[in-house]
């Protein structure tokens, strides 16, 4: 059965008001307002705990379509604070789907919008940045809903990767094998790979993905992961033969804890991190970080490879990036963002370290960056 609309309003901080249909669960909301440009895998960006604080407006103008399913969760609830969407798919239509988009919704109180001029709304974004916004459906008054927006909490210094990350550590123990099938399972509880090799992997968790998990699992590794607080010298008591840095949401200039931690680990294991953990790497080797105007969100990002030119196509989904006129000497810039030039990925040889801004284990997205797990196998290997 259609969950039935009900009328409702968007507001920005800057006086804009976005007149819509609400669903999901009837409410209000608010947090930073951003758009993702991927057309397919609404289920694991709502799921991916990077959007934490964030309400994400779809540029795909059709949602829904396919409804909602367990195996596409890339945690364990929904983090984003809001969706904003075009058209939401009166029908859901795959063979998958267990549940349609509303009802997940609802049940996990999470507050929608529907039937909002989302093409125009992205180009106000573009023009005039990423800023704090608020969806209600239950009162369309301009005043109310505007002052909600503008109480609603500001990015720029706030740590999220705290109230995202894991309480306790904790070992996981499934393998993606999809891949590649066959090649790198876990059988009988044995990690097994190509090159039968066993590798323990601490992984922190700044608001980390399944399938980052699932895919070091799949490249024959043990992964126990650790909260966001986790010190340099717990890290170390693990024995790890490798060391992960997360993706997570806010401000990585605010998880002091984590980068003086990071500093501490440098040059004493492999360490390959992606997102907010290539942020704080950064920030651990000296460099500076800064925000960016509205982001980079979805799965069609070209990235260059500046050690041999090659442009691969990536996924994103991030709002800070480091400065790389503040890196030192002996760290490089490995890609290239061929949209703004931003950096996206660093090289650290002297420190074991390599870091992407982007995701490699996309989810959703494309795959040309999978070859970044196998590299973290290699240099482990190395290391032994």
């Amino acid at each position: 059965m259609q969950q039935k609309l009900v009328p409702a309003l968007l507001a920005l901080e800057d006086g804009t008001l976005w007149p819509g249909f609400g669903f999901g669960a009837i409410g209000q909301t608010s947090g930073e307002i951003v758009f993702n440009t991927s057309l397919t895998g609404y289920q694991e960006i709502l799921t991916d705990p990077s959007y934490h604080g964030q309400l994400i407006t779809m540029t795909m103008p059709h949602i829904g379509n396919i409804g909602t399913t367990p195996e596409d969760e890339e945690s364990n609830r929904v983090w984003a604070a809001g969706l904003i969407i075009r058209q939401l798919s009166p029908i859901v239509s795959s063979w998958r789907a267990r549940q349609p988009l509303p009802d997940y919704l609802a049940e996990r109180g999470v507050v929608a919008i529907t039937d909002v001029n989302t093409r125009a709304l992205v180009r106000h974004i573009r023009t005039h940045g990423a800023m704090r916004a608020a969806i209600s459906s239950t009162t369309t008054n301009p005043e109310e809903v505007l002052a909600l927006a503008r109480a609603a909490r500001d990015m720029n210094g706030l740590d999220l990767a705290r109230e995202v990350s894991c309480a306790e550590p904790y070992h996981w123990a499934e393998a993606q094998d999809w891949w590649q099938p066959g090649e790198r399972l876990a059988v009988n509880g044995e990690w097994l790979a190509v090159s039968g090799g066993r590798f323990h992997v601490v992984a922190y968790d700044f608001g980390i993905k399944r399938n980052i998990l699932r895919l070091l699992g799949a490249q024959g590794c043990r992964v126990t992961v650790v909260p966001a607080t986790t010190s340099a010298a717990e890290v170390v008591a693990l024995n790890p033969d490798g060391i992960f840095l997360s993706n997570g949401p806010g401000d990585p200039a605010a998880c002091t804890y984590a980068i003086d931690a990071v500093r501490e680990l440098l040059g004493q294991k492999p360490i390959f991190g992606i997102c907010l953990g290539h942020q704080i790497l950064g920030l651990a080797l000296g460099a500076e970080t800064y925000k960016l105007k509205f982001g980079h969100r979805g799965g069609n990002q070209p990235v260059q490879v500046t050690a041999t030119n090659e442009v691969q196509i990536s996924s994103h989904n991030h709002g800070f990036a480091v400065d790389a006129s503040t890196l030192p000497a002996n760290v490089t810039v490995s890609h290239l963002n061929l949209n703004d030039n931003c950096c996206e990925g660093l090289s650290a040889p002297e420190h074991k370290a390599y870091s992407v801004q982007y995701h490699p284990e996309s989810s959703p997205g494309p795959h040309d960056s999978d070859e970044l797990f196998e590299r973290f196998i290699e240099h482990m290997k190395a290391d032994m």
